[in-house]
């Protein structure tokens, strides 16, 4: 088969811009509608026409603030952190969400990287992470400042968006208007095979993302979607806060994904229709919800990483509603492709969306071959990324010929269904042949009847050897011999040269925020254990 696929048509008219204007655009109309529902420690209600208002008059006290072209935010999903990127974009400066469970180390790092003298966040975030980096100065509290906002000007500007032509008013507020490649957010990378990175999005990528989502017809308008993924990833920041700003649905808000009795009870009241997370947050579903709390969801996107075998299947069994599996990377603003109710094929991750372009490449000599071979993902399109923040040498490395190498695994068929079999980095090379880790870890799971488990027992790694290049080494959280392991990994037809051949019993696997592995750390721990 050819050597490159490709996603449908997308109209270029709509990459051009500035986030600030679509969303001004998009939210003056109906501004009576309810845009949020904040389902934190009290339900808050606010309509598309007052989010505007107050991130308007907040975004001229940001500019008074700071000189600096970027404004942290350390906030959980909720009404508060929807007003505080949309009041930044208005002043014509950057977001960066950070992300407040990395170490203090890396924390510092990105406070750092970003150059940024002005944080937003709040008195009772604060209070509950005493831990966190926080600047000795320039952290603002978003509740108070917001409670300040000019009452009058409030209710000036809200008559004006009823009364006035949404362009006509735009101009007359001086809404920012020239985006296209200039930085639209920086956001950094998980840190899962290492320190977090830089990733710079402009507004052509997140424009074209939403422009790409919207053309797929996944979230179409009036949807009620849960919003409770960080803003700090970036599944979080494009589909539950750009996309749902721009567009006609509705966002119930929630400040993590990890309190899974909460946000069942919010789907139940709210009636939500879309929940959207990873494998790993929605895992904890099928032992706590009941299908009668559920019944109101349409159906669940996931993301961010692999759904495991057969839980898809489980999910629709239980729940009724249609799970989707989708794939995205930071550097594609995410999303990438996704199945949908209309077409999807089950261990695809979907058709590539409208306007992208993909390869598969050599793993070793990055020639162009068949699609359908396995191979490197290489994707091409108005959502990838310029380029890491002042690092020519990590973008050289992943940006080739305007080509991103996405370092994972994947083929599609013939049908131009995309399949991901797996990180680069989670393959080892043994005795010259590429040894999936993943695969090592689901005979495990079954083996031992882990697939239901909400969090990981057991994690593959690989480790120099002088004689075979590479060896496995199993991470596990219970007692297990080389005896026993070989036994369950041979009776389910693993080649000897894939069985791990040492043990590393740990308290926990280590794992991100998000829910994925902790690469870093798992490497690190692997190659400190000796052969047994």
């Amino acid at each position: 088969m050819h050597g490159q696929a490709e996603g449908r048509f997308l109209n270029p008219e709509q990459l051009d811009g500035h986030l600030a204007h679509a969303a001004f655009r998009a939210l003056s109309q109906h501004p009576g509608r309810i845009l949020v529902v904040d389902c934190g420690l009290q339900r808050r209600v606010m309509s598309r026409g007052f989010v505007l208002v107050l991130s308007w008059l907040l975004s001229k006290q940001i500019a008074q603030w700071t000189d600096k072209p970027r404004v942290a935010v350390v906030l959980p999903p909720s009404l508060g952190a929807t007003i505080a990127n949309l009041a930044i974009t208005f002043a014509g400066k950057v977001p960066v969400n950070l992300n407040f469970t990395l170490g203090s180390k890396a924390a510092a790092a990105c406070l750092r990287k970003a150059d940024v003298d002005c944080l937003l966040s709040a008195a009772a975030v604060r209070a509950r992470m005493p831990d966190f980096v926080w600047p000795e100065q320039g952290v603002l509290d978003l509740v108070e400042v917001v409670r300040g906002l000019s009452k009058v000007k409030a209710v000036l500007l809200s008559l004006a968006l009823r009364l006035l032509p949404a362009g006509s008013l735009a101009k007359w507020l001086k809404v920012p208007t020239c985006g296209g490649e200039r930085e639209a957010a920086l956001l950094f990378t998980s840190g899962s095979s290492g320190m977090p990175k830089a990733v710079a999005l402009s507004h052509r990528n997140v424009l074209g993302n939403c422009a790409q989502i919207r053309a797929s017809g996944l979230l179409p308008a009036g949807e009620r979607v849960i919003a409770n993924l960080p803003l700090f990833h970036s599944f979080g920041f494009t589909v539950t806060l750009w996309y749902l700003l721009l567009g006609e649905c509705r966002l119930i808000t929630l400040p993590t994904p990890l309190d899974v009795k909460k946000t069942v009870a919010t789907i139940e009241a709210e009636a939500a229709s879309v929940l959207i997370g990873t494998p790993t947050f929605l895992k904890p579903y099928l032992q706590r919800a009941e299908a009668k709390q559920l019944a109101s969801l349409r159906l669940v996107v996931a993301g961010a990483e692999p759904t495991p075998p057969n839980f898809a299947r489980q999910w629709e069994d239980r729940f009724g509603c249609i799970y989707l599996e989708g794939y995205g990377i930071t550097e594609a603003s995410p999303v990438v492709s996704v199945n949908s109710p209309q077409a999807s094929r089950a261990g695809s991750v979907g058709r590539l969306l409208p306007g992208i372009q993909a390869r598969i490449l050599n793993p070793d000599t990055h020639a162009v071959q068949s699609i359908e071979l396995v191979g490197l993902l290489a994707l091409k399109g108005p959502n990838i990324f310029r380029g890491y923040l002042e690092d020519p040498q990590k973008t050289a490395e992943v940006l080739q010929d305007g080509w991103l190498l996405t370092g994972d695994l994947a083929r599609f068929d013939a049908d131009g269904f995309l399949y991901i079999e797996g990180r680069l980095a989670r393959f080892s090379k043994i005795a010259g042949e590429m040894v999936p880790h993943g695969t090592v870890e689901h005979a495990l799971n079954v083996a031992f009847d882990l697939l239901t488990s909400e969090v990981p027992q057991l994690a593959v790694a690989g480790r120099p050897d002088p004689e075979k290049g590479e060896v496995l080494v199993l991470l596990s959280t219970f007692d297990l011999s080389l005896q026993e392991l070989r036994q369950k990994l041979s009776a389910a037809g693993i080649a000897n040269l894939w069985i791990p051949k040492a043990i590393r019993r740990v308290k926990a696997i280590p794992t991100l925020a998000t829910g994925k592995l902790d690469l870093k750390t798992i490497q690190q721990i692997a190659r400190d254990t000796d052969h047994s």
